[in-house]
């Protein structure tokens, strides 16, 4: 109010001063002739600072003025900004499809290219097989040749071998005969010398033993003679000594009697010593006597037996005929036992070899399918990342945009085109998955089927084959046969 009030004295100020000639001017109700030189005064600073006032409001709106131009520029230029960052966002969306499209072309590519190096490696191990098994039929053939050639050299040893086993056995009979001829004889002669030599070795101890014995009873009468006269001799010399040495001549006495009956009864225990060594002397010509009737005995039974010597040799003809007969049934068994050993070594070993070779097979199937199998799950791991990454951004962008609902309807629609392109190609790339996965359950089951043909068990195998799960989900035909998930 007090501005109004000013602009309008300021105003009515203006207007005084444009009609001057007409009519003096009026300030507070006196006219300007009318007033003082102090009100002239007083009026003239109010003036000056009512117009100080003035331009100060006028500088003021000056820079509100400039503030609002400066805001409006920069409105403008962040308005020129966010359309220029949407046209990038629009570009580098239209920039990112481009690039799905062709990573899908690649990975489409990659696939045939794999299904072709899977079909190549197919043919190369199938080329292989023939080769391997072209080469193995020539080896055995080769083998077989050899071993027709070691076989007819080995009938050969073998009929020399017998020949000289023949010639051997008789030498052996001959010598034997001729050693038991000669042991018979020394054994004869031993025992003749045996019991010769200990009649002798007895009658010289018996002789022996009783001149030691004569002897030493002969000393012993001497002895005791040899005292008796040395007593009877010194009786009448010491018998005044006598009384006084009674006792102790008796104790010796005494100790000397019991000293010669120790004597005698240690003899008497050597003459028994000699008798056991006796009897042992001739229980060992008894046990030397029953060989001795035996070997009689025996010869009394050999010329018994040389006397059936013609019926004996008659039976012994025939029985080397009939000895023949299975000698050779034995040959040609034993022949044959050969043939099937190595008929039954030649089918072990091809068959170690194929199971050898439908384990290395097994392994680099299960490899490659593992292998393939893995990158195709990464890659779908890395687009459904990617994917989720993308409608985050679009999300964003789309937020940030605050497009009209036309353009944002157009632009749903482009994204819901894109996914529903991706989900087309996911769907490709799980059908593709599912194929691969169904084509390796189908190998496995068909080596199995062939192992159980040829008689090996799958768990002589050594590891448990890996039963992919995913084909499960589309179907139990034939790999070519795998439907396309709805």
């Amino acid at each position: 109010m007090p501005k109004g009030k000013k602009k309008g004295k300021g105003k009515g100020k203006g207007k005084g001063k444009g009609k001057a000639a007409k009519a003096p001017a009026v300030i507070d109700g006196i006219s300007v002739d009318d007033m003082t030189k102090e009100q002239l005064q007083e009026h003239y600073e109010r003036l000056r600072v009512e117009l100080d006032r003035e331009r100060e409001e006028r500088n003021f709106f000056q820079l509100e003025r400039d503030k609002v131009n400066s805001f409006w520029e920069i409105s403008k230029k962040q308005l020129d900004e966010a359309r220029a960052c949407v046209r990038n966002r629009d570009r580098e969306l239209e920039d990112t499809e481009e690039r799905h499209q062709v990573e899908i072309k690649v990975y489409k590519q990659k696939v045939k290219h794999l299904l072709y190096e899977h079909q190549n490696n197919i043919t190369d191990v199938k080329r292989d097989g023939t080769v391997a098994l072209t080469l193995e039929q020539s080896q055995h053939r080769e083998r077989e040749g050899e071993l027709g050639e070691e076989k007819r050299a080995l009938k050969v040893q073998l009929k020399e071998m017998e020949l000289a086993n023949q010639e051997a056995i008789k030498a052996l009979k001959m010598e034997q005969d001729h050693q038991t001829t000669q042991m018979r004889e020394e054994f004869e002669r031993l025992a003749t010398e045996l019991q010769a030599k200990h009649e002798l070795r007895m009658s010289a101890l018996r002789d022996e033993l009783e001149l030691r014995r004569k002897t030493e009873i002969h000393e012993v009468e001497e002895r005791k003679n040899g005292q008796i006269n040395a007593l009877m001799k010194n009786h009448e010399k010491a018998f005044s000594d006598i009384k006084n040495y009674y006792n102790d001549i008796t104790l010796n006495n005494l100790a000397l009697i019991n000293s010669l009956k120790e004597q005698v009864e240690k003899m008497k225990k050597d003459q028994e010593r000699l008798e056991k060594q006796l009897a042992e002397t001739q229980t060992e010509n008894r046990k030397l006597q029953d060989p001795l009737q035996k070997a009689r005995e025996e010869a009394a039974e050999l010329q018994k037996q040389l006397a059936n010597y013609e019926r004996d040799k008659v039976s012994l003809a025939n029985a080397k005929a009939r000895l023949r007969v299975q000698d050779s049934e034995l040959k040609s068994l034993r022949w044959e036992h050969e043939v099937l050993e190595q008929r039954f070594a030649q089918v072990q070993r091809e068959r170690d070899e194929l199971y050898d070779r439908f384990v290395r097979t097994i392994h680099e199937v299960q490899q490659k399918s593992g292998f393939k199998n893995l990158l195709l799950e990464k890659k779908l791991m890395a687009l459904a990342d990617t994917l989720e990454k993308k409608e985050a951004q679009l999300n964003e962008v789309l937020s940030a945009s605050n497009l009209d609902p036309s353009a944002l309807i157009m632009v749903t629609r482009k994204l819901e085109d894109v996914l529903d392109s991706k989900n087309g190609a996911i769907r490709d790339l799980q059908y593709e998955l599912a194929r691969v996965c169904k084509a390796h359950n189908d190998l496995i089951k068909t080596y199995e089927a062939k192992l159980g043909s040829f008689g090996v068990p799958t768990e002589e195998l050594g590891f448990k084959p890996l039963k992919s799960t995913v084909a499960g989900q589309i179907g139990k035909g034939p790999a070519g046969l795998v439907a396309s998930p709805s």
